[in-house]
């Protein structure tokens, strides 16, 4: 994949890359009502649980694009997509804070905006 729009975590021993991706900013966008509103809710859960949850299921939704991403390029050897219990049996709490690091890279690569500005003359009035 494009590392200019992933970052990549591991599983269970399998690497994983997380890409944004418009399909999952649309479901991101159906969960939580945009991506502004992502961070409050991770950091906001009200309890230990809930966080977890949302932290697997971002997980699993970053990482299923790249599968999505070869499984429509190479049709005749498509991959299963990780489903969130899977994640949930193949990692431990204590990774969940690489985890969060993987997925705001990802996330700032898939928002990232090159911005050119023009030069501006100055000129005179009068």
């Amino acid at each position: 994949m494009d590392n200019e729009r992933s970052s990549n975590i591991n599983i269970g021993g399998e690497t994983y890359e997380l890409i944004l991706t418009t399909k999952a900013t649309k479901e991101i966008a159906g969960r939580y009502g945009g991506l502004d509103n992502l961070g409050d809710k991770l950091l906001k859960a009200e309890n230990f649980e809930l966080a977890i949850s949302e932290i697997v299921w971002l997980l699993t939704l970053l990482a299923n694009q790249s599968i999505q991403i070869h499984n429509l390029r190479n049709r005749d050897n498509t991959k299963p997509l990780l489903t969130e219990e899977e994640v949930e049996l193949l990692t431990c709490p204590a990774d969940l804070a690489e985890y969060k690091t993987a997925i705001t890279e990802a996330m700032l690569k898939g928002t990232k905006r090159n911005i050119e500005s023009e030069e501006v003359k100055n000129t005179q009035v009068g």
